[in-house]
């Protein structure tokens, strides 16, 4: 089929290729009638933007590419869709690629939205060091914010929530529940997220002298399977914690698991705790206690960082300081926990 032309539209609403253009485009005085005789004229044809053209002309593509350690976990399938609607409000595609938790893949994944001509790039990097190099040669070529993880040392743009005062929230209701030991698990220490929690987990602990074991910090990955994995070696001792602390959902889900397979009744023996607030945290047995991230504000604040980056005069070399925007999480208390009234 024969593409249709900007001639040709011209032709059908009696006017001349720059009028057609300029209404198209959304540029330059036109008159309502001329813009409605326009549009009808070249809707009736079947006129399509070549979107290439667009770009070449408007020295952008309308595209953000959007990095994200693990498009499987139901956290990041999320978030990805909070940022894909905030962008179609501003009229703009999203190119999704997963890193697979691996920093070398990550490093070509960006590489290759860079080559794409996108306009910005939304990465949450998978790892906090080794992610560096890349994420810096990236944002020194185009705008490029880092949403929920970051890595130190880098100077762009970052949003995402306050996870010590998360983890302030959690371990003040387990206190509030009767817990007077704890344990903590989640993925090595080898992205922000991780880290911070942790470190939340620790020094609130400590200020509620609540108890933690050396062999009650178990670190792996974020999975179901080694949340009972972690569950298992904790329950085994005979002499399980009064709560189990866990960095994300998924591995709260094997927690609860486990102590189901092992007899234990949650939250009578042990209470358990996730993070992420995913779908399939109010459908666990027990519903889970967990820490919910707005997503929605938090893409729509990343998109309105990128948007300000790309409209920014002179340059990269010449941005002000990066902006850090942590917002406050909420504690949604259900089944999984003793105090407080449970949540739906």
């Amino acid at each position: 089929m024969q593409r249709v032309t900007i001639a040709q539209v011209a032709e059908r609403a009696g006017v001349s290729t720059a009028t057609v253009s300029r209404v198209l485009s959304g540029r330059g005085p036109v008159s309502a009638a001329v813009q409605r005789r326009v549009r009808r004229a070249a809707e009736e044809l079947g006129y399509q933007v070549n979107p290439i053209a667009r770009a070449l002309r408007n020295s952008r593509t309308d595209t953000v590419g959007m990095v994200v350690p693990s498009i499987s976990n139901p956290f990041f399938t999320s978030l990805v869709e909070n940022v894909e609607h905030a962008l179609g409000r501003e009229g703009k595609e999203l190119f999704l690629c997963d890193a697979r938790s691996d920093p070398e893949i990550e490093a070509r994944r960006l590489a290759t939205l860079v080559a794409r001509n996108v306009d910005g790039i939304i990465v949450s990097p998978c790892h906090g060091t080794e992610s560096g190099a890349a994420v810096q040669a990236t944002a020194d070529r185009l705008p490029l914010v880092q949403l929920d993880r970051f890595v130190g040392g880098t100077s762009t743009d970052w949003v995402g929530v306050d996870d010590v005062a998360a983890m302030r929230q959690v371990m003040d209701h387990l206190r509030e529940g009767g817990a007077r030991s704890a344990a903590f698990v989640g993925s090595l220490l080898t992205n922000s997220s991780t880290e911070q929690r942790f470190a939340g987990f620790r020094h609130r602990s400590r200020e509620l002298q609540i108890t933690v074991d050396a062999d009650h910090v178990l670190l792996g990955d974020y999975s179901v399977a080694w949340g009972e994995t972690a569950a298992a070696r904790l329950l085994d001792g005979g002499d399980p914690p009064d709560a189990i602390v866990c960095a994300d959902d998924l591995i709260a889900l094997g927690v609860t698991r486990a102590c189901r397979a092992h007899g234990v009744d949650v939250p009578g023996t042990v209470q358990v705790t996730g993070y992420d607030n995913i779908e399939f945290a109010r459908l666990a047995e027990p519903p889970l206690t967990t820490v919910d991230q707005p997503r929605e504000r938090i893409a729509a604040e990343a998109v309105r960082l990128l948007a300000a980056a790309a409209a920014e005069p002179g340059g990269r070399g010449e941005r002000p300081p990066s902006a850090h925007i942590a917002f406050v999480p909420s504690l949604v208390v259900r089944g999984s926990t003793r105090a407080g009234a449970p949540a739906p």
